[in-house]
């Protein structure tokens, strides 16, 4: 549909068509939709702010209340009622207005939305699934124009990957270990020792978020995983974004590894599971809901999902990424999974799986490219019951099972990784932006993590195993210290010894050395001198 002669381009909303999809019909006209609109804050939050906030010792920092930052830098009254004048001029319910959240979420049928964003939505197929989606910009009215900085629900494809990858192997041997070719798995309370986590805190007081876009909790392997372990259950709540729904699928995995890994970590900690559909406007609705949520308070969040910078919108990156920072603000840290497919980010059969084709250049992951995450990365861990043998850059193979790590091609080199030395990247031209990931961890699936699935034994590696190790690790530093150590990347690039660094092996287009490297960041993280540093 043509834009109207005084409709105005959302910045960054250019969409194409996924390149193995084919256009199979229009969507039905009459069909109902729930669209989210971004509107802009009030006053922008800084980044130079957070990074000096974050350099000072947890109890002196002065982080803002989730009332103060609504008051302050959330949506103007005025502005949602603008949006909300729109709304209901082209026939469009309001569903919920957020200044929080700076969102207003509306709703209508399909032949109201595309009159009043001036788009023509499609049906699409593609070999492994389809999708309503459209192609080009969404318009809104000069009204809005200024107010609206991103608009998400009105195409729906497959937004992103889970970042986990299995073993063969899936034996518990009697110390607890999986003993087998080149390592053995290891149980989180294992690799917390490994990594000389603070081991007279239990992260009692403290929310786990995690964020999830498929898949289902199952009650039973939870109760019997840590039975074995000899832990208390955790206390798992969920909360459904979008309609969202929990349907048992192979992202089961990916639900039972982050609750098992993060809980066994932080025992006491309460675990809040947010699931959303995996679209870009799942992935909005999910960490708005989730970082501004006043119930259950998250002082960390994990993410385990992603994909490469180039198959998301700018609007949902600049838009994520201003919620990531809006985390900071409110002294939430985000642990995200930097990738398992190295420094292409481009597993062939992981990226058809949702009408995604490789390009060959390599790639940050996102959303572990904003500059408000702490990227995770993954090493290759061989140790005795006691002691670390070897630890190595993740690479089994550099297109299917390998850690993620590059340069950002949207995120400029934020302030913290100045002095990093940060290359440029490894593509034709290739420019210097942002480099992930940050930090690392076991994930080589040969070294995996002993956890429980569908009932099984299971061994299971992928970045996706880092985040919520390393969200377990914030909750205890958080329950030790008394105060949420929030955004922990300038602390980590200005304090000295506090990571181990990882100097051999490569993800493919960059090599591991000393210092900070696109393959496994600034190390692996030394629990007790992290915790030293922050005291």
């Amino acid at each position: 549909m043509p834009s109207q002669p005084s409709s105005i381009p959302v910045r960054g909303s250019e969409r194409a068509a996924l390149p193995t999809a084919h256009v199979v019909g229009p969507a039905a006209s009459d069909e109902r939709l729930e669209v989210t609109l971004r509107v802009r804050p009030r006053a922008q939050l800084h980044a130079s702010a957070s990074e000096a906030q974050s350099l000072r010792p947890p109890g002196e920092r002065s982080y803002l209340s989730r009332e103060q930052l609504a008051s302050a830098h959330g949506a103007a009254p005025e502005d949602i009622a603008k949006v909300e004048a729109f709304a209901q001029s082209h026939g469009l319910q309001v569903v919920l207005t957020s200044a929080a959240r700076r969102c207003v979420i509306v709703s209508g049928t399909v032949a109201a939305l595309e009159s009043a964003f001036a788009v023509k939505l499609q049906q699409y197929r593609f070999d492994g699934g389809s999708y309503r989606g459209r192609v080009g910009p969404v318009f809104v009215s000069p009204e809005i124009g200024d107010i609206v900085e991103g608009v998400f629900g009105l195409d729906d494809r497959p937004q992103a990957i889970a970042h986990f990858k299995r073993s063969a192997r899936a034996v518990r041997a009697e110390d607890g270990a999986a003993p087998h070719a080149g390592g053995a798995s290891f149980t989180p309370p294992q690799l917390a020792k490994l990594y000389n986590y603070p081991g007279d805190t239990d992260g009692t007081g403290q929310c786990i978020g995690i964020v999830e876009f498929g898949g289902a909790i199952r009650a039973a392997d939870i109760r019997a995983y840590f039975k074995e372990l000899g832990l208390p259950a955790p206390h798992v709540n969920t909360v459904l974004v979008d309609h969202a729904h929990m349907r048992s699928d192979d992202a089961d995995a990916e639900v039972m590894l982050d609750i098992e890994v993060a809980a066994a970590i932080a025992p006491k900690a309460q675990i809040v599971v947010y699931f959303a559909p995996n679209t870009s406007q799942g992935f909005i609705d999910a960490f708005t809901h989730a970082i501004h949520d006043t119930v259950h308070k998250p002082s960390v969040i994990s993410v385990s999902w992603g994909g490469p910078e180039k198959d998301w919108s700018a609007q949902i990156k600049t838009q994520l990424d201003q919620v990531f920072q809006d985390a900071a603000a409110l002294g939430v840290t985000i642990c995200a999974a930097s990738g398992d497919a190295g420094s292409s980010d481009e597993n062939p059969d992981a990226l058809a799986s949702i009408g995604l084709t490789p390009d060959g250049l390599s790639h940050a992951d996102f959303p572990a490219s904003s500059p408000f995450a702490l990227a995770c990365g993954g090493t290759k861990l061989v140790a005795s019951a006691s002691a670390i043998t070897s630890e190595t850059v993740w690479n089994e193979d550099p297109v299917r099972s390998a850690t993620g790590g590059g340069i950002s091609d949207f995120f400029d080199v934020p302030g913290y990784q100045a002095g990093a030395k940060i290359p440029v990247s490894a593509n034709p031209g290739g420019r210097k932006g942002r480099g992930v990931p940050d930090i690392a961890a076991d994930a080589d699936p040969a070294t995996g993590y002993l956890v429980r699935v569908h009932g099984q034994d299971a061994v299971i590696g992928g970045t996706s195993a880092v985040a919520p190790l390393m969200a377990g690790l914030v909750a205890l530093l958080n329950h030790k210290l008394g105060h949420p150590v929030g955004f922990l990347n300038p602390l980590l690039y200005r304090t000295a010894g506090i990571t181990r660094d990882i100097t051999q092996g490569n993800n493919g287009a960059y090599a591991a050395g000393k210092g900070w490297d696109a393959c496994t960041g600034l190390g692996v993280p030394d629990g007790a001198k992290l915790l030293d540093a922050l005291m």
